[in-house]
């Protein structure tokens, strides 16, 4: 992490829309890839990556590697007032992520995952 968690860096690092629908996504499937994240959001996969290492920098995300593949999860460090944001919001605004998630469903090969992270 570049900065300690505090609101202040956990707000800022969310002022953007496609790191907050990234980070909503991520919450509500526990881990994405790229790829996934790509088809979800209708974006390209350089400003797809550029976001995902903005999300990890800030240290909201953390990252694995399985062959090709790189897997995206919440940090597993993050405090509790984080995660109550993260599950409050995705609660209250599902159909805000409802087009992305019909996207991702919908998307042909999607890699295999043996293990799920929280």
């Amino acid at each position: 992490m570049a900065e300690p968690l505090n609101p202040t860096n956990v707000f800022k690092c969310l002022s953007d829309e496609t790191r907050v629908r990234t980070l909503l996504l991520v919450t509500r499937e526990q881990e994405l890839c790229v790829c996934e994240l790509t088809c979800a959001l209708g974006e390209s996969q350089p400003k797809i990556s550029r976001h995902l290492a903005q999300l990890r920098n800030c240290g909201l995300l953390a990252d694995r590697r399985r062959g090709q593949w790189v897997y995206y999860r919440l940090h597993p460090d993050l405090p509790t007032w984080v995660h109550d944001i993260l599950r409050t919001t995705l609660e209250a605004n599902q159909h805000w992520l409802n087009a992305d998630a019909e996207r991702l469903e919908a998307m042909d090969q999607r890699p295999m995952r043996q293990i799920k992270h929280c």
